[in-house]
């Protein structure tokens, strides 16, 4: 196996677009050094890329954050501006793994590792977060949830890697919230999440939504009938029981030994629900 560390963005691809075999980036390797070690996979080449600086920064711009792909999750949680700007975004990420793990877990390798039960994705697409990918072709900007394509899959072509993850500028009076389901109180894999960005006019209306569902689907889902239930509402009760109904419906799970499609089916429109009240509540909603 090859082992590579280079110091900028286009070296990794370089790296990448050229490699003879498997080639996999390793930003915390919390994912990773986990299948490597246990069999799944054997990659001809390892590109680590917490040598690039861009890739270990976070940044405040007037369009937003960048977040590199290399930020650790616990470096998150020590951002203040972002805490505040999106704490759903962060909470979401300070849940994946231990203590430990979260000074090397990042919410780009979360992503790319395409788990239909990441916690941070869920969170980040109902943000409205895009991931800018470099390749050998240029760098483009995708909208989150078009990377995953299927469990363990993703849309990044042959030599690409996420640069960075860039969260719009918070409107005024808006708010995010992430929550899920796990049979046990910490350090588990969501049965079902969910996350819910939503911003509210001067009266407490919602004008803008975005749902999103986790662990109900071969990828995170953005429900728009869901936003669509509480858009013009002040999320009174009858708008409440429209949004649950709107996630229930699009689940597609599956049945396997941590819940089946009836509990999942259920427990995504209690999730959506209690999300979006937090959600209401961060953006000054009352």
């Amino acid at each position: 196996m090859q082992y590579e560390a280079p110091e900028t963005t286009k070296a990794a691809v370089s790296l990448l677009a050229a490699a003879k075999g498997s080639a996999y980036v390793l930003a915390g390797g919390s994912d990773l050094l986990v299948r490597m070690k246990g069999g799944f996979i054997e990659p001809d080449l390892v590109v680590d890329i917490k040598r690039i600086k861009p890739m270990r920064e976070v940044k405040k711009t007037a369009n937003g954050f960048v977040v590199g792909a290399a930020v650790s999750c616990a470096e998150l949680g020590e951002n203040k501006a972002l805490v505040k700007a999106w704490p759903g975004v962060v909470e979401a990420a300070n849940l994946i793994g231990s203590k430990q793990v979260q000074g090397r877990c990042t919410m780009a390798g979360n992503l790319c590792n395409a788990s239909p039960a990441a916690d941070s994705v869920p969170a980040l697409v109902a943000a409205g977060a895009k991931a800018v990918v470099q390749g050998p072709k240029g760098k483009r900007s995708v909208p989150v949830e078009q990377i995953p394509v299927g469990p363990g899959k993703t849309s990044l072509k042959r030599g690409e890697l996420i640069e960075s993850l860039v969260l719009p500028a918070r409107k005024p009076r808006s708010g995010d919230a992430y929550l899920r389901f796990i049979p046990r109180s910490e350090m588990d894999i969501a049965v079902v999440s969910a996350g819910v960005n939503l911003t509210l006019d001067a009266k407490g209306v919602i004008t803008e939504a975005r749902v999103a569902l986790g662990a109900v689907a071969p990828t995170v889902l953005l429900v728009a009938a869901a936003a669509r239930a509480i858009i013009g509402t002040r999320l009174d009760d009858a708008a409440l029981e429209k949004l649950g109904q709107a996630a229930s419906a699009a689940c597609r799970p599956i049945d396997d030994k941590r819940g089946t499609v009836e509990f999942r089916t259920k427990v995504a429109a209690v999730l959506a629900k209690r999300a979006a009240k937090i959600a209401y509540s961060r953006a000054g909603g009352k």
